[in-house]
């Protein structure tokens, strides 16, 4: 099973243990015009595969004139639920079985009086990457395939007419064939209720569509802006191949914009960090498995992966605790995420006088000029003053001890302690781990 399948699994698994034991019902194709669910009569369907069905029904239910999106698996040879289409695809991908698996797919029902059938496609060939064989994006694997089911000779011609326009606009852009399979619906089951309507019930859901970002061609598309290009791979050979943070973004990604609002824009951190909106790894280096959703960051050693952090929702210190482990010493991390405290006359840092400031050695936050730091024969660096905003205090009843408890504003990590028996003019000791300090001396010392 892959990463991706594991993932949406473990997702789907609250609210899925009753229908995973039996399989969802199973409908004939549909005639054009009518609908499964006993719809108005007027209004047509057709089945389209665009990777996860997930991001899918999200971006087809936003044409205007759509009237339903129903997620769905189509024209496979297994049973019809979730877990049996996951493991029929890890006993292919085994060469344990030649059956067809089922393509997650959606099954749009438009009104042909508000739009038409060309429009519905066209969002079809816009909406995901029909490049790909059997992938989408992130997601790979034949269920993922690009397909489109069609119900008569009439919508099958209209989906070879499209596919064929829009082909000559992708290899103009320099894409490759399309892969999309186009073929009358033989089988289609509903997906489970859990799947249906998924990121309307979770906001914070993987959608992992993005588009190629290439314009269906028109007569208004001659002079319209087609769009943006598709994003250039990283070199390299540019970046820093010691270490090197490289965030995997995606276009109309919220928590993408989310993540450079509260860490890329605040960026102090001694890593060096890009964002791409490519999913390849820079040229020449290697990710580990495949990406399934956006933003991914990815920590790269040498030009290989050694770890990543996927998703991002607004926990900062989440993430920097992810960092940390991967910056800091097994000392240091004792200290960082355990509280725990460096033996006295052993840390860092306990001689520094130059001019310069103690930072965060995670995030990079600037925590103590060193014009504040004063000798308290405690054995622990000792600070009067900390910089503004730099640390949150926190009530410590550890050990059978009230003491108040100092962390690092920004990553959030245990510093030390703060107490009553300081200097002039504050009257405060901050007595803190020199082993989680970093020294940034000013220039020219």
């Amino acid at each position: 099973m892959t990463s991706v399948q594991i993932l949406r699994v473990w997702l789907a698994a609250a609210g899925m243990a009753l229908l995973l034991g039996a399989c969802a019902p199973e409908h004939p194709a549909a005639q054009a015009g009518t609908t499964a669910t006993g719809m108005d009569a007027r209004l047509q369907s057709i089945v389209l595969g665009m990777g996860c069905f997930w991001g899918a029904e999200k971006r087809m239910a936003e044409i205007p004139g759509v009237v339903d999106v129903e997620s769905g698996y189509a024209n496979g040879e297994v049973a019809g639920d979730y877990r049996a289409v996951l493991a029929h695809e890890k006993a292919l991908r085994a060469g344990r079985s030649s059956k067809r698996n089922h393509a997650e797919v959606v099954k749009v029902t438009f009104d042909p009086a508000r739009t038409s059938l060309k429009t519905v496609l066209i969002g079809f060939w816009e909406n995901h990457d029909p490049t790909q064989g059997n992938r989408q994006g992130n997601d790979v694997g034949s269920n993922y395939r690009s397909a489109i089911y069609t119900t008569d000779e009439a919508q099958q011609a209209l989906a070879i007419e499209t596919r064929d326009v829009y082909q000559q606009a992708l290899s103009a852009r320099g894409y490759g064939s399309i892969t999309t399979e186009i073929e009358p619906l033989r089988v289609y089951h509903r997906a489970e209720d859990d799947h249906q309507d998924y990121l309307k019930k979770n906001p914070d859901g993987y959608c992992g569509l993005g588009g190629t970002g290439v314009r269906y061609p028109s007569a208004r598309a001659a002079a319209a802006d087609p769009g943006p290009a598709p994003a250039a791979r990283l070199d390299g050979g540019k970046l820093a191949a010691t270490r090197q943070l490289v965030v995997f973004e995606a276009r109309d990604c919220p928590f993408c914009r989310q993540f450079q609002a509260e860490i890329l824009d605040r960026w102090q951190s001694p890593v060096p960090i890009v964002a791409t909106l490519n999913p390849n790894p820079p040229m020449g280096w290697t990710l580990e498995k495949a990406l399934f959703a956006t933003p991914t960051i990815v920590l790269f050693e040498n030009g290989r992966e050694v770890s990543r952090y996927t998703g991002y929702n607004g926990d900062q210190a989440r993430f920097w605790r992810w960092l940390g482990f991967r910056l800091l010493t097994p000392e240091q991390r004792k200290i960082a995420f355990e509280s725990g405290t460096e033996r006295p006359f052993t840390g860092s840092h306990l001689d520094e006088k130059r001019p310069g400031t103690f930072v965060d050695p995670i995030t990079g936050a600037p925590l103590f000029r060193s014009d504040t730091k004063f000798e308290s024969r405690t054995g622990w660096p000792s600070f009067f003053n900390p910089l503004p905003g730099a640390l949150t205090l926190h009530d410590d009843f550890s050990h059978g001890m009230k003491r108040v408890e100092v962390r690092s504003a920004s990553s959030g990590i245990h510093l030390g302690h703060v107490f009553d028996d300081g200097p002039p003019p504050t009257g405060k000791r901050y007595c803190i781990n020199g082993n989680v300090l970093k020294f940034v001396p000013d220039p020219g010392y």
